[in-house]
């Protein structure tokens, strides 16, 4: 694992943590937008501010700062913990492919009331593809309301949209960072509708259950069959096999929780890797879902440690503006998610298949209760994506 991957590994468990101990229900949220996001800042931001976030996003410990044409021609890296392979990795797990479809949406809403260096906006534009807009918080709130969620709404195709609801932007807002990313996958191998069925889902309380439609097919996937604790690593690829959904479920008697208690970078990493999982005779079933969530990250992201930049006295964005008091009001960040039968069919069997001299004994991976999911770019081990299902 390289170490911006870490970064963004380490950063995505986390937040899930902050999130399961606040949220504790369904939980879904992308690390990597968020990271790319949070960076517009960060680039902005120094002295004490600029270590916190750092700290935050894991980037006090990358080497490698910003690309040298990017320090001496625009100076765009102050702090010079920008990890200089981040927009290109963001442009490569972002290409247009037929098989799916990613689209990360940010952007930078600053008050008209305060002047921004130019440096930093042309820094922003070339580093991250993404632009500060000046809007008038304080005599037009709704209409920027409007604005924001009819920009997000055209960068998600139409799948999130109302991000801020009414009253929900300050008419005091200096600047509102917004996140949005979308995604929807075709899986390499379908699973066919025909075999969907209405099974109930278990749900972590005592007996309780509710319905859901259960996807089922049978094929060769990597699977892991942990001991400590008991549990159960299924990895489905996405088409083109660029990315794919890693999904932890914990076996026998065993719970979530238990999961929960020992994950960490380390673990996910053994977890997860090659030598843990191997390719198999699989039986999934899968439930049919999808999330949509919304998370105002403030109290969050200060909980983290960064918390000066939330602070109209103690926020150094001095990188962004001369003006003083400039300071983030408000971080929203919304992901949307569909798990469905669609996919392409799997490609051609090839002649590997001829030297297989024994079927191993079918495995069964049924997800009928609480797991945890991780959607990632296969190349790189970037995690795009962290969820649990609890209650489908």
């Amino acid at each position: 694992m390289d170490s911006l991957s870490r970064a963004n590994a380490e950063f995505c468990l986390a937040m899930f943590k902050e999130l399961n101990n606040s949220v504790g229900d369904n939980i879904f949220f992308s690390p990597l937008s968020l990271l790319y996001a949070l960076s517009m800042i960060l680039i902005g931001a120094r002295g004490n501010s600029a270590e916190q976030m750092e700290k935050v996003l894991h980037f006090d410990r990358i080497a490698e700062a910003l690309k040298p044409e990017f320090k001496d021609s625009a100076k765009c890296s102050q702090t010079g913990r920008i990890p200089s392979g981040f927009g290109g990795l963001v442009s490569q797990i972002n290409q247009p492919d037929s098989n799916y479809t990613l689209s990360i949406a940010n952007r930078l809403y600053g008050t008209q009331a305060v002047a921004f260096y130019q440096q930093y906006l042309s820094c922003s534009e070339k580093l991250y593809q993404a632009r500060l807009q000046a809007v008038d918080f304080k005599h037009s709130t709704e209409e920027t309301r409007q604005t924001i969620n009819a920009w997000v709404e055209s960068k998600t195709n139409g799948k999130i949209t109302n991000l801020f609801g009414k009253g929900t932007i300050d008419p005091s807002s200096v600047m509102v960072l917004v996140n949005a990313i979308y995604f929807k996958g075709q899986w390499q191998n379908k699973f066919q509708e025909k075999e969907t069925i209405t099974t109930p889902f278990h749900l972590g309380e005592q007996g309780k259950s509710v319905t859901v439609e259960m996807m089922c097919q049978t094929g060769m996937f990597k699977l892991a069959v942990l001991k400590d604790p008991p549990m159960q690593v299924l990895e489905l690829p996405y088409a083109n096999s660029q990315l794919s959904m890693v999904i932890l479920l914990p076996a026998g008697t065993a719970t979530l929780d238990q999961i929960e208690k020992q994950l960490n970078v380390r673990t996910f990493d053994r977890w997860t890797s090659a030598s843990s999982m191997m390719e198999r005779d699989v039986e999934v079933h899968l439930p049919r879902f999808r999330l949509q969530i919304k998370y105002e990250l403030n109290s969050l992201l200060k909980s983290l440690g960064m918390t000066d930049v939330f602070s109209q006295i103690k926020a150094n964005l001095s990188g962004i503006s001369p003006e003083k008091g400039l300071y983030l009001s408000k971080v929203i960040h919304k992901s949307y998610v569909d798990v469905n039968e669609e996919g392409t069919e799997a490609a051609a069997a090839t002649g590997d298949n001829l030297i297989v001299k024994r079927l191993p004994i079918r495995a069964q991976f049924v997800a009928d209760h609480p797991f945890l999911f991780f959607i990632r770019h296969t190349d790189t081990s970037t995690i795009l994506f962290c969820g649990k299902l609890a209650s489908p």
